[in-house]
């Protein structure tokens, strides 16, 4: 309640001084408001846009890797195929044999 008091009169005396001002200051501390508006929105911004940057990276990072671990996949799997073939070629020709 106190907090809301203290912050009614300072609000109350803002405008009291904003009765008082003269054109030329309005027009400044309006400029200033504007100029921190802008300023904000700039930060904003940037801030959206390292952090698509970042995700986007991060994705193509994933895909990279996704890829990486496809063909490393594949390579196995051929390797496993041939080590089948050759061992099947092995046990029919000692079966021939006879």
């Amino acid at each position: 309640m106190r907090i809301t008091r203290t912050l009614a009169v300072a609000v109350g005396l803002a405008a009291l001084a904003a009765c008082k001002q003269t054109p030329q200051q309005n027009e400044a501390a309006n400029i200033q408001a504007n100029a921190e508006n802008v300023a904000e929105n700039i930060t904003a911004n940037a801030e959206n846009v390292a952090e698509n940057i970042q995700a986007n990276a991060s994705n193509e990072a994933a895909a990279v890797k996704n890829e990486a671990q496809n063909k490393a996949e594949a390579v196995k799997s051929a390797a496993s195929n041939k080590a089948a073939a050759v061992k099947g070629t092995t046990n029919n020709t000692s079966t021939n044999k006879y």
